[in-house]
């Protein structure tokens, strides 16, 4: 407890007042000689007594009510929170910490959630004692500083914008309390303005938080909630691809979710691409037009999965973008946009045992089907050679090889395969009865593209085993998404695989059995990849199988084959499709590099960028701003224009709140005020800086005490 006033203590001294006129008050008796008072004497003395000890209880009420007038003079108040008490007028080190990111462009009561921080902000800023020093932070990173004065503060405040990369609030309060742990000013303050989405406060950054508030337990922490109760918003979800460079002869899906937050009815989604303007004024000039809609019916709280297919597109980089049609609070998450490159048929090279063509009936079929090659419509042109032609074949012409069942090769031969794959091929290789002996695999050349060592061959005769994909996540597994419980891998029983050793590094495994060991798994190389499959995709017909993956009803081997070696041939590192802040990396052809390259925004803005001529490669990290970004270089005819875009994560612009019990839980025992409004801050506020005052309290235990003095004195005192 600390007093306000505590000068103001003093008056308690006033109890002797009271003792004294008792004292002087107090009757004298006289000797009255009167013979009969001495059968009353004994009456006497006992009424004596009790007077007395009424005096002594009326004394002890008045000297009580002094000394509860002063107590409340002085201002008592009971320190509940963080941080010196005392007067509120003494300077304070403030940091205004704001949610800047995109979720808070949500517009309730005509105004964006920011506006509405900014105008508290400022508020609370007048409120600040002179001389106090303020710090504004926002979702931008780097080092707080406290600002020059309150109207560089005031200044930097009305300037806030929100932003597509913005840090979640734990991390900028983190670095408040480290600003303000530097201040040699006793009050230290840190105001929250937020909108208390789960999506601002990650579950996974409450103990850093905790414990970092810790290291200033002084600071009086003040959240201020500007968010909106009952919010209402669609949401495109993330954009799926099957694939961001595809042939010109498969299809383009696209895969989202439409997301409903306290809005219902039906509602429309539209697939756009953008496609050259022919009467457009400016050369290259592109316009969207529509290939695709959906409408579906959504209840407030639910999601409903979305697809799109685009065939017949041509060569090139296509560009474009996703949208819910309607207007909601939120509209940063209603579209969102995606770059694809298209490219001809990719040129596969498939080598197995004699008889070749035997061997590699089934893959073959499954990537380039006789009937799609009469129609001109198979995505993968594959050529079929014996293995015994690899050292004198030339694999620059392929986009990635195939080997299966190899038998063991020359060391040259392995050496071959991995200088194909490290710079930027594909490589997969099924594993069967050929491989043996085992040493020539386990060899130095071997293992620089194989996934592990060889250990043994397991087998399973009773057909109990079977591959069984479990995380999706994966390119080459994630067609599967859509039918993930409907897969019959159970029909396509293997009996025998090889089992590998400890994996090397940066390995993982894509896909494992049904008893955890590894059935697919991928080895980067380079800049490219080599996948390891332990079970082969062919066998010699004279013998028994080793599994029966393309047989009976093979749709999953077949969108298996497909999908895997999608990725292969894709295995560039470039990214078409990235995150706000996320950098973007194309490469670029030795023969066709520019000394700069015309970078177009989304906002219009255009800037020179030169790529890194030793890497082939163009990086730009100024992906802020979502959108398609388009990247030129050269003549219409013969130049380059390709492109790339930037989409804001979606759970980035999820609206779900915390309550105040998860806050509490979030918070651990470090105390925190939640305020809504003007008077709740300005109280909190108050009750931070100068405690819970006990001033009424004091006057009415005063008013009680000098009310039950003035019962007793008439009491006493009153004629009888």
């Amino acid at each position: 407890m600390t007093f306000v006033n505590p000068f103001l203590l003093a008056g308690a001294g006033l109890v002797v007042v009271p003792i004294v006129l008792h004292l002087v008050m107090r009757r004298r008796p006289r000797l009255v000689e009167f013979p009969a008072l001495r059968f009353v004497r004994l009456r006497h003395d006992t009424n004596q007594r009790r007077l007395r000890l009424r005096h002594l209880l009326l004394l002890l009420l008045r000297m009580l009510a002094i000394v509860l007038a002063a107590l409340a003079l002085a201002r008592p108040s009971l320190k509940l929170s963080a941080g010196p008490i005392g007067s509120q007028r003494a300077p304070v080190a403030a940091a205004m910490v704001f949610d800047t990111s995109k979720r808070m462009e949500y517009r309730h009561e005509n105004r964006i959630r920011l506006e509405a921080a900014q105008e508290l902000a400022l508020w609370v800023l007048a409120q600040l004692p002179p001389e106090s020093q303020v710090a504004v932070l926002d979702g931008r990173r780097g080092p707080a500083a406290f600002q020059v004065d309150l109207g560089a503060a005031r200044h930097r405040i009305e300037r806030l914008e929100t932003t597509a990369d913005a840090q979640p609030i734990p991390h900028v309060l983190a670095e408040a309390a480290r600003l303000l742990g530097e201040s040699e000013l006793a009050r230290k303050e840190i105001y929250v303005f937020t909108d208390l989405t789960r999506a601002a406060w990650p579950l996974e950054d409450a103990g850093r938080l905790q414990e970092r508030l810790r290291e200033a337990p002084d600071a009086g922490l003040y959240l201020i909630d500007v968010g909106v109760a009952q919010p209402a918003n669609l949401a495109l979800g993330d954009l799926r691809l099957s694939g961001q460079i595809v042939s010109n002869r498969s299809t383009l899906r696209i895969e989202t979710e439409l997301i409903s937050v306290g809005i219902g009815d039906k509602h429309t989604v539209e697939l756009y691409l953008l496609e050259p303007d022919p009467n457009g004024k400016v050369p290259g000039a592109r316009r969207p037009e529509k290939r695709g809609e959906q409408t579906v019916s959504l209840a407030p709280g639910q999601s409903r999965a979305l697809e799109f297919r685009v065939s017949n597109l041509g060569l090139g980089t296509h560009q474009g973008y996703v949208q819910v049609l309607g207007q909601d609070g939120l509209t940063v998450d209603d579209r969102r946009y995606f770059t694809i490159e298209v490219k001809p048929a990719w040129r596969i090279l498939i080598a197995a045992p004699k008889p070749e063509n035997t061997y590699a009936l089934f893959l073959r079929e499954a990537l380039a089907p006789e009937s799609f090659r009469r129609g001109g419509l198979a995505r993968f042109a594959c050529d079929v050679a014996p293995l015994d032609e690899l050292p004198r074949k030339d694999l620059s012409p392929y986009a990635a090889a195939c080997l299966l069942d190899p038998k063991p090769l020359e060391a040259a031969v392995w050496r071959k395969l991995a200088d194909y794959v490290a710079e930027g091929h594909g490589l997969a290789v099924w594993l069967g009865r050929n491989a043996e002996p085992v040493k020539s695999f386990n060899e130095n050349p071997a293992q620089e593209v194989l996934a592990g060592r060889l250990v043994r061959q397991a087998r399973s005769p009773e057909g109990n085993l079977a591959l069984a994909p479990r995380n999706l996540e994966h390119p080459a597994l994630a067609a599967f998404r859509g039918v993930a419980g409907a897969v019959p891998w159970s029909r396509h029983p293997v009996y025998r695989y090889w089992q590998l050793d400890a994996l090397p590094e940066g390995a993982h495994v894509i896909a494992p059995f049904t008893d955890e060991s590894p059935a697919l798994v991928e080895r980067p190389v380079g800049k490219g990849r080599a996948v390891t499959i332990t079970t082969p995709v062919s066998d010699d017909p004279n013998r028994d199988p080793w599994n029966l993956l393309p047989a009976g009803e093979a749709w999953p081997f077949v969108i298996l084959a497909n999908e895997l070696m999608a990725y292969l041939v894709g295995s560039g590192s470039e990214e078409l499709n990235c995150r706000s802040g996320q950098a973007a990396s194309l490469e670029l052809a030795a023969d066709r590099m520019a000394p700069s390259y015309l970078l177009t925004g989304p906002d219009g803005s255009q800037v020179r960028v030169a790529p890194d001529v030793k890497q082939r490669r163009l990086v730009i990290t100024s992906t802020e701003l979502p959108g398609n970004y388009r990247v030129q270089a050269g003549g219409a005819a013969d130049g380059v224009d390709r492109g790339f875009s930037v989409n804001l994560a979606a759970d980035q612009t999820r609206l779900e709140r915390w309550t105040d019990k998860d806050l509490a839980q979030f918070f651990g025992t470090y105390p925190y005020r939640l305020a809504r409004g003007k008077e709740q801050i300005e109280l909190n506020v108050h009750t931070g800086r100068v405690g819970r005052e006990l001033f009424g309290l004091l006057i009415l235990a005063a008013a009680v005490v000098l009310g039950l003095e003035h019962v007793l004195a008439n009491r006493f005192y009153k004629k009888g």
